[in-house]
């Protein structure tokens, strides 16, 4: 993705990006422009790792700007989050969602995401991001903005897994008996939770401290777990636990490998160092796992 911050609405996204190597062999810090609505301590977390991996050289990239869909005085928890973004040193974005026209938010949803990103990719273009990341950005963002800037998401399943909040993914695994579970990285489009995966891990949700838990399930459906016992379910609890864990570690490892070129975006295909296409994205198990076991 060429240098050179967002094109004008209505054209294509920028065409390819090769990961930021310098013409003299040398990384070049990519431009990541940060999206979130600041609303917990997680959000807070995913920033804080990901600008500390910048700043030690881990990950060859800097934050262009943070964009956060509340203003001040709007959210204790999202105050705390601007707090952490100014403390950093970074560039501070702000439009807020809730006070951006209602009216029509409450008459045509679709015509106010449309109205609201066409207003924030107005506020974001001088800061020339070449990738935004959504870190906890609780907004769908509008197709058009989809179609003009590189963006990637969070979803926490494996490609081709359940789609909806973590919760729904949660109980879908748990009503399928799943094995494995996991969290990916994909390019966000139109079609939500479904756009190409750029990354993934994986791991087992079976095993010594999973399969007493799945015992204690016995044949009660999904329906009669939520009645009885809800997210407080055990099982339900430890698989939330070992996903949530892996979420820092993969987003972290991703930009790592997106900036050394390991893994490439062109339009609305990712390819691996060589040019060739990753249609299950680039699984990055291992090297997260080695991650969590560094910082034990």
């Amino acid at each position: 993705m060429s240098r050179g911050g967002p094109q004008a609405r209505g054209q294509k996204p920028q065409g390819v990006w090769e990961g930021g190597l310098s013409h003299e062999g040398g990384f070049l810090a990519v431009r990541i422009g940060w999206f979130s609505t600041g609303r917990d301590a997680a959000a807070r977390d995913l920033l804080r790792e990901a600008h500390r991996g910048m700043s030690d050289g881990f990950i060859q990239a800097e934050v262009a700007f943070v964009f956060c869909s509340r203003e001040r005085g709007e959210s204790p928890q999202s105050d705390r989050f601007l707090d952490l973004a100014k403390g950093l040193g970074l560039e501070v974005v702000t439009l807020s969602a809730r006070r951006f026209e209602p009216a029509l938010r409450r008459r045509d949803l679709e015509a106010w995401r449309e109205r609201y990103h066409s207003r924030v990719a107005d506020l974001i273009s001088p800061y020339r991001a070449e990738l935004i990341v959504l870190a906890g950005y609780m907004l769908i963002v509008s197709p058009g903005m989809c179609r003009t800037h590189t963006m990637i998401n969070l979803h926490p399943a494996l490609p081709g897994g359940p789609k909806g909040t973590w919760q729904d993914v949660i109980w879908r695994l748990i009503e399928e008996e799943a094995e494995r579970t996991g969290a990916m990285i994909h390019i966000v489009t139109e079609e939500l939770d479904r756009g190409p995966v750029v990354t993934y891990c994986s791991f087992p949700i079976r095993g010594p401290s999973f399969d007493p838990l799945w015992e204690a399930k016995g044949g009660r459906s999904v329906k009669e777990l939520k009645a009885q016992e809800g997210e407080k379910f055990p099982l339900f609890q430890l698989i939330r636990a070992e996903e949530v864990k892996r979420e820092i570690p993969l987003i972290v490892i991703t930009l790592k490998a997106l900036a050394e070129g390991r893994v490439r975006v062109e339009g609305r295909r990712v390819l691996d160092a060589r040019g060739v296409e990753l249609p299950r994205g680039l699984d990055l198990s291992g090297e997260v796992e080695e991650y969590l076991r560094r910082r034990r």
